[in-house]
């Protein structure tokens, strides 16, 4: 019988890239190719726990260096550390990420894992539901739409339509005029379809109400509107908001918060509708508690990415699995990446996770050199 360890015999941080099937534009820049940085872990007995750290530097301001050195630093104090506690340890860690959440989440996740397989039970079995039901262990994500040209955007709709998605979310915010016919193609190739668009901070208020006015007259309304003005500028998410009420469209902070102090805020200011929770912002046991804060208040939930392998996406799909609260799943990222990282066990080409058999652990692992 197989001697069960509980203590980090080994540990590597490495930066691992993958090239991308397109270049993943938003409002406030661009990836050009997947570069990560991956943290894997090691037992005596030789399980692993693997975590992923998706930096955005146009988004969050960190840095593929730093965060690297955090996760080289982080391994070399974890090696020879018992791991009974996982939780323990991550809320040990996590001062020295102050500012590098995406290098937090991969320690976290790294760990997490590991000790998920240790015990020999699914990663979803880490959070227990927000209500009283069990695990939620099929569900579908959208597709993103991100910004380039028209016939682009008609293009990607019909594709990903035909394919069984049923939910887009359009990238706009750098060319008002285009972006209102993107969207309105968008409608038209998919007319059964949600919309979700995601302006990435780059409307005034104003602007995005007459913007919608606009689309609106056009026949097609959102049922989400995602972060539509300046991370800071809580009084235009209000104003929004205010206007919205009743029309069907939710206001959602991303960028607004990356905190469970950010979420608090949105929360008592009635500032937003709904709240975006990412493990790259916020790391993954703080998004689960901005989440059960979230949930607690009425406030409607989407669990987003950013550029990140089918390691990070799939550890979110047993995030959503194992809370069984969230209302919008915008998980796509894998379709966008080219190569063996762009593989879940658990997703299929029409969008959908099924974790019903999911084995120990997350189930993906990543090639280390």
């Amino acid at each position: 019988m197989k001697t069960v360890s509980f203590v980090i015999d080994d540990a590597v941080a490495s930066i691992i890239r993958a090239p991308l099937v397109t270049p993943f534009r938003i409002a406030t820049g661009q990836h050009d190719e997947l570069a990560n940085v991956f943290l894997r872990l090691r037992t005596g007995d030789g399980t692993c726990g693997y975590g992923e750290a998706a930096v955005a530097s146009h988004i969050t301001g960190e840095t593929i260096e730093t965060t690297l050195a955090n996760l080289q630093a982080a391994a070399s104090a974890l090696r020879g550390r018992r791991i009974d506690d996982a939780e323990t340890v991550c809320r040990e860690f996590a001062p020295a990420f102050a500012g590098n959440h995406a290098g937090l989440a991969a320690l976290e996740m790294a760990l997490l894992d590991l000790s998920s397989r240790v015990q020999g039970i699914p990663f979803y079995r880490l959070f227990a539901p927000v209500a009283a039901r069990g695990p939620l262990l099929s569900f579908a994500t959208d597709i993103t739409i991100v910004i380039g040209s028209l016939e682009q955007a008609r293009a990607t709709a019909q594709q990903f339509s035909a394919r069984g998605f049923k939910a887009f979310k359009i990238k706009i915010g750098k060319d008002e005029e285009l972006d209102l016919k993107r969207v309105l193609a968008v409608r038209e190739a998919a007319p059964d379809s949600d919309l979700i668009l995601d302006a990435n901070m780059g409307f005034s208020a104003d602007r995005m109400l007459a913007f919608l006015e606009r689309l609106g007259a056009g026949g097609a309304r959102p049922a989400l509107l995602e972060q539509p003005v300046p991370k800071y500028d809580w009084d235009g998410l209000a104003a929004i908001t205010s206007a919205l009420s009743g029309s069907g469209t939710l206001v959602c902070a991303d960028e607004s918060v990356g905190s469970l102090a950010d979420a608090r805020r949105a929360i008592d200011s009635n500032a937003v509708s709904a709240i975006n929770v990412k493990f790259m912002k916020s790391g993954i046991l703080e998004g689960a508690e901005i989440t059960r804060l979230a949930a607690s208040h009425g406030m409607r939930l989407m669990l987003g990415a950013m550029m990140e392998s089918a390691l990070a996406i799939t550890a979110s799909a047993h995030f959503a699995a194992g809370l069984a609260c969230f209302d919008f799943l915008d998980m796509d990222t894998t379709f966008f990446i080219k190569g063996e990282l762009a593989h879940s066990p658990y997703l299929d080409d029409s969008g959908r996770f099924d974790l019903s058999s999911a084995g120990h652990g997350i189930g993906v692992e990543p090639r280390f050199a």
